[in-house]
């Protein structure tokens, strides 16, 4: 399995997603920001790499890992952390993004890993992640 890292950037309840290029698998959903761990980094030094080189932001603190799936029909695991960034989101890749409540994201058309994510974060109020979003 490849493992993936997808930053979960909270602010005032609010979580930043981005909407994936058209021409990539899930292309048109909505999803954390993210990608492939490169030989040899840490999910820190990944999400750190990741977020400069798609979004323009500056990693600042990065945390454990708050839900781990494999991706339906794929060779991927994608492992989500808690991740703090400053900055303004350049779109180097994304079509989108945006700042969403637990509320919207429910409605919005979500990756499936990620859309199991939300469904985690909802279905374990209790859980360290479920704290994170109250």
């Amino acid at each position: 399995m490849t493992r993936v890292v997808a930053a979960v950037i909270q602010r005032e309840g609010r979580f930043f997603v981005c909407l994936r290029p058209k021409e990539k698998r899930h292309g048109g959903m909505w999803e954390f920001p993210g990608g492939k761990l490169g030989n040899g980094e840490s999910l820190a030094q990944a999400a750190q790499r990741e977020l400069e080189e798609e979004l323009g932001l500056k990693l600042e603190f990065a945390g454990d890992v708050m839900f781990s799936a494999e991706d339906p029909g794929s060779e991927f695991t994608i492992e989500f952390i808690p991740v703090s960034a400053t900055g303004s989101p350049v779109l180097y890749e994304h079509q989108a993004v945006r700042w969403a409540s637990l509320a919207e994201l429910d409605r919005l058309q979500l990756a499936p890993t990620d859309a199991m994510f939300v469904r985690h974060l909802r279905e374990a109020p209790n859980s360290e992640a479920g704290r994170r979003i109250q």
